[in-house]
C-alpha cells in the first residue's frame, strides 16, 4: 500500500508541480506556455477577476509562482517619479540617479486570496546610478526553487529567502553605468546547485555562477564591456548541458564551468529577448527598432568555435536558419503548436514555420493598437495572449492564419510591460499599479 502511494505522489505529484509552478521568467522551460486546465481567455479589470493586489512603487518583475506563493518584487520613490509615456520614443534617458531614498522590497503573496504573507525591505538609499524613463529599479524576475526564492536587483544584489519569509543570504554587487543609462533587466537563471547571473554593461562586464546554498562564488568569466538586457538560458541538449547567453556584438555559450564553447556575430545593436529551446532547436532573437538587422536564429546542438552565418548565407551545419529582418525589440518569440510567433513592439504580429523559417504571416497589423508591446506573448488552450502597454490583450486563435478571436481590456489609465505567469488555472498580470489574478 505504501509503494503504490508512493508511486502515485510521483505520477500525480510531479504533474501538479509542473502545472501549478512558474519559477521563473516565462515558466520554468523560458516559454511562457500555460499547461492547467480552464485558464481564463476572458478578462477585464472586473470581469473574471479572483482577486487584484495593489503594490506601491514601481517594478517591471514578472511574478513568479511556487505552489499557493506568489512572489515579486518593488522599488518605491520617497519622492515623486517621473511618469513614463506609453510606446517607443527617444528622449527617455536619465543619466543621472535620483537624489530621493527609494526602498528595494521583496513580497510574498498568497496566490488564493492575493492576501501579503509577508514581505521584506532589502535596502534604502539613494540610487547610485539612473535608468530609462519607462524602467524601474525592480526589473529583474526572481526565481525559486521550491525551497527558496532569490530576488536579484541589477546594480544592487541578490536577496535569498526561505518560502516562509526568513532570510538566508544576501550578496551585493557594485553598481555599473549602463549604455545611455538605461539600468539592469536580466533576471537571474537557477540550475541545480548554482544561480547564473550576467552583469553586462559599460564598465566590467561578467558571467557568474553562485553556490545556491551560499551566495559564494563559484567562478566568474568576463567578458566584452557592452551592456545587454537579455537573460541567460541553460540549454539542457541531447548532447550536453549549455549557458546561452545573447548580446550585441556576438552570441555566446559557454559549459556549466563557464568556458565557451562556440560563439556567432550578427545581431542587432541592442538586445533583450531571451532564448530558449522549443522540440531540439534553441531560439534566439534581437530586434533593435534602430537597426537595420533583426535576426531570429534556429540553432542545433553540438556547435563549436565560430558559426556566424550572413544575410547572404543564412545557414550552416548548426544554424538550421536564420531571418535576418524578423525580430521584435522587446517581447521575446513564442513557439506553440508548430508555429513560430512574432510580436512586434509596434502592435504587429508575424507566424513561421520554427523548423524552416517560412513565414506564413508576415507583419499583420493588430488592430486598434494604441501604445505598441513590451511583455512577451503567452499561450494555453489552443490560443496566443499579446498584452500591450494600455493593458489591453489581443487573443488570437493558434495556426498558420491570423485570427483575433477577441480583446480583454483593463483599465485605461494602467500601464502593463511585465510578463504575465500562469499557476494551475490562473493567470497574474501585473500592471503599473496591481497585480491582477484572473480565472475563470
Amino acid at each position: 500500500m505504501r509503494n503504490s502511494t508512493l508511486l502515485l505522489f510521483l505520477i500525480f505529484g510531479s504533474s501538479l508541480s509542473a502545472t501549478t509552478n512558474w519559477p521563473q521568467f516565462r515558466g520554468s522551460d523560458s516559454r511562457g506556455i500555460g499547461q492547467g486546465e480552464n485558464l481564463p481567455d476572458i478578462w477585464s479589470s472586473t470581469e473574471n477577476v479572483a482577486w487584484a493586489t495593489d503594490l506601491p512603487g514601481r517594478g517591471w518583475s514578472s511574478p513568479i509562482v511556487w505552489g499557493d506563493k506568489v512572489f515579486l518584487t518593488t522599488v518605491v520613490n520617497s519622492g515623486i517619479s517621473e511618469e513614463p509615456q506609453k510606446g517607443l520614443y527617444f528622449g527617455g534617458n536619465r543619466l543621472e540617479a535620483p537624489e530621493t531614498v527609494h526602498t528595494w522590497i521583496v513580497y510574498c503573496l498568497d496566490l488564493n486570496s492575493g492576501k501579503i504573507n509577508w514581505q521584506h525591505t532589502v535596502k534604502e538609499a539613494k540610487p547610485e546610478k539612473g535608468i530609462h524613463i519607462k524602467s524601474s529599479y525592480a526589473s529583474e524576475t526572481p526565481v525559486s526553487d521550491g525551497e527558496d526564492v532569490y530576488f536579484y536587483f541589477g546594480n544592487v544584489g541578490l536577496f535569498v529567502y526561505d518560502l516562509e519569509g526568513n532570510q538566508k543570504w544576501t550578496k551585493d554587487f557594485e553598481p555599473r553605468f549602463t549604455r545611455h543609462g538605461w539600468g539592469t533587466a536580466a533576471s537571474p537563471f537557477l540550475y541545480k546547485d548554482q544561480i547564473y547571473i550576467i552583469n553586462d554593461n559599460e564598465e566590467e562586464s561578467w558571467l557568474m555562477a553562485i553556490d545556491k546554498y551560499t551566495g559564494k562564488e563559484l567562478w566568474r568569466t568576463d567578458r566584452e564591456q557592452e551592456s545587454n538586457w537579455s537573460s541567460p538560458y541553460v540549454w539542457e541538449n541531447n548532447l550536453r548541458t549549455e549557458i546561452i547567453i545573447p548580446a550585441t556584438k556576438k552570441v555566446r555559450s559557454y559549459d556549466i564551468e563557464g568556458k565557451e564553447l562556440w560563439s556567432f556575430e550578427g545581431m542587432s545593436s541592442i538586445t533583450i529577448a531571451t532564448p530558449y529551446e522549443a522540440d531540439g532547436l534553441l531560439y534566439v532573437s534581437s530586434g533593435y527598432v534602430g537597426s537595420r538587422n533583426k535576426p531570429i536564429y534556429a540553432i542545433r546542438p553540438g556547435a563549436s568555435g565560430d558559426i556566424s552565418v550572413d544575410e547572404t548565407n543564412n545557414y550552416n551545419e548548426f544554424i538550421v536558419w536564420s531571418d535576418w529582418h524578423a525580430a521584435p525589440y522587446n517581447p521575446s518569440t513564442l513557439v506553440y503548436q508548430d508555429n513560430l510567433y512574432v510580436l512586434w513592439d509596434r502592435g504587429l504580429l508575424s507566424i513561421m514555420d520554427p523548423k524552416t523559417g517560412e513565414i506564413h504571416v508576415e507583419k499583420e497589423r493588430i488592430p486598434r493598437d494604441r501604445s505598441g508591446f513590451t511583455s512577451s506573448p503567452w499561450a494555453y488552450d489552443g490560443k496566443v495572449f499579446c498584452l500591450s502597454e494600455d493593458g489591453d490583450t489581443f487573443v488570437f486563435k493558434a495556426g498558420r492564419t491570423f485570427k483575433l478571436l477577441h480583446v480583454n481590456r483593463l483599465a485605461e489609465d494602467d500601464m502593463c510591460m511585465a510578463t504575465p505567469a500562469i499557476a494551475g488555472n490562473k493567470l497574474l498580470i501585473r500592471t503599473a499599479a496591481r497585480l491582477y489574478c484572473f480565472a475563470n
